[in-house]
């Protein structure tokens, strides 16, 4: 599995719904359909001067997807700051493909991102929960300016949430679980019957940019690293080691668990103005 970026994505069937929001099918560089839904900002300028307003795309964590409550309740939060792209991962939801477990779901990603900038949005914010912070992380460096990333497909700020700074880690009985589900027949299958999420059988070659080895990569683009204190899958000495990585902000909240499910209201709106505003600011280098 490469994990670099390739050619331009593109939508290929865009149902319009009512007040504005939409749900679309977006196809990927290496031919993938992502579904997404997409929702103008409440109290915003969306609508009227949408150039003006910075929309916001969320990766949500594995095994989630575009349609889940979590990930609903977090776009509604940020829709009171920014219009809102959310999509379902390859391999979750109504999306094609399997699931690479944080690899190519760069490309996704970034297919969700240039759509938030076809439709008129020319400062994009994006935020991940655990897998997609991951992944929020290496698409920053993957498709930064100073790498010659693609206008179109580059993010103005980027928070991640919940994310491992490595692979591998198999430290909590939490990840332990999660490796199982990934790497064994069996735990595949209750993957794709149990959590509906469709799993790649393939390992990794080659292994792709860590996290951690993607966070200096991301300057001078705005990051911003979270963690709950109770976060039961990654200890403090993964975001920590995030933050040490390259320039960036960190929280770490006190009574927090992991991702998106965990998010109290109170941190989505902190998050979501902390990502309208540097989106808002940025000067697109």
């Amino acid at each position: 599995m490469r994990s670099e970026p390739e050619g331009r994505s593109h939508p290929v069937d865009v149902d319009p719904i009512t007040s504005g929001v939409r749900r679309a099918l977006l196809r990927t560089s290496d031919d993938v359909r992502i579904e997404a839904i997409y929702q103008p900002g409440r109290g915003t300028r969306a609508g009227r001067e949408t150039g003006r307003t910075p929309a916001i795309v969320v990766a949500h964590g594995f095994t989630g997807s575009a349609d889940r409550p979590a990930v609903r309740r977090a776009a509604a939060a940020f829709a009171a700051h920014a219009a809102v792209v959310t999509f379902s991962f390859r391999g979750h939801g109504r999306s094609g493909g399997r699931s690479t477990v944080g690899d190519r779901e760069v490309l996704d990603l970034a297919a969700a991102v240039e759509w938030a900038r076809a439709l008129g949005h020319h400062r994009v914010a994006t935020v991940g929960f655990s897998m997609g912070g991951s992944v929020a992380l290496r698409h920053a460096a993957l498709y930064s300016a100073a790498r010659g990333g693609r206008t179109e497909a580059r993010t103005d700020a980027v928070a991640s949430v919940s994310a491992p700074a490595r692979w591998y880690y198999r430290g909590t009985p939490q990840m332990r679980r999660v490796h199982w589900v990934i790497s064994r027949p069996l735990g595949r299958a209750v993957g794709r019957y149990g959590l509906r999420t469709r799993i790649q059988r393939r390992e990794w070659d080659p292994v792709p940019l860590s996290p951690v080895e993607a966070v200096p990569l991301i300057a001078p683009t705005p990051l911003l690293i979270v963690h709950g204190d109770r976060d039961r899958y990654f200890p403090l000495d993964h975001p920590r080691s995030l933050a040490a990585a390259g320039p960036a902000e960190l929280w770490l909240e006190p009574g927090m668990g992991h991702a998106e499910n965990a998010a109290p209201g109170p941190l989505l709106e902190r998050l979501a103005d902390w990502l309208a505003d540097r989106a808002a600011r940025s000067d697109g280098s």
